[in-house]
């Protein structure tokens, strides 16, 4: 047991949002430290930015959790999650986008909404957009995740009318400048509304999505 792990138990019935493990330079000790202080008070444990070796070694102490390698999202539940909030499209510009829409897309499903995935539909082949747009104005709130010089929300913002949260990524080529250039496009982005995100930040956007959902159902 570690002394430098401070679990704050109140943030779920304060802000109806557990407490999140950011797993990226914790060592694996104070990650098995903080999930099984969770689970012991009858909470379900989620790291955020864990590396698959870590995560082999919280299996070894916390047999329950289960590891989300495509999000690198550690969980250990001992509690039923929420669900029945409303529907979040995730939509990613690319292929190599998807690791930053699914830390996107397993927090919405975290915090009680259900999330239909659409990637691979960037704007160099936009047909592929159109192909589903009808499936995406359906929902009740967007995440558009993209990198390269991160036109896609501003194009989804302008043929949609639902909250828009916009994430800019890392992925792109040396003038990318690793996502300045798309959270700047983003952040100037010609369509009105949109909400943008930290660079690679798809819990923050999650996040952000889920209480949308929750306002909406109160």
């Amino acid at each position: 047991m570690t002394d430098d792990v401070n679990i704050d138990f109140d943030r779920l019935r304060r802000r109806g949002i557990p407490e999140v493990i950011y797993g990226a330079g914790k060592t694996p000790q104070q990650i098995i430290d903080a999930v099984r202080q969770l689970n012991g008070a009858g909470q379900n444990a989620f790291v955020t930015r864990i590396s698959k070796e870590n995560a082999e070694k919280v299996f070894a102490a916390v047999p329950i959790a289960v590891y989300l390698s495509e999000a690198n999202i550690l969980v250990s539940d001992v509690a039923p999650l929420p669900t029945g909030l409303g529907r979040v499209a995730v939509i990613a510009a690319g292929t190599s986008d998807k690791p930053v829409a699914e830390e996107a897309a397993v927090t919405v499903e975290r915090t009680g909404g259900t999330v239909q995935r659409f990637y691979d539909v960037g704007v160099a082949g936009i047909h592929r957009l159109f192909n589903r747009l009808e499936e995406i104005r359906s929902a009740d709130v967007l995440i558009v995740v993209a990198g390269m010089e991160g036109a896609l929300p501003s194009v989804v913002g302008g043929l949609t009318d639902r909250p828009l949260i916009a994430v800019p990524t890392s992925v792109g080529y040396g003038a990318n400048f690793g996502g300045i250039a798309a959270l700047l496009s983003m952040m100037n982005a010609c369509a009105a509304g949109i909400t943008v995100v930290n660079i690679d930040n798809g819990f923050g956007a999650g996040i952000a999505a889920g209480l949308i959902l929750r306002r909406m159902r109160t």
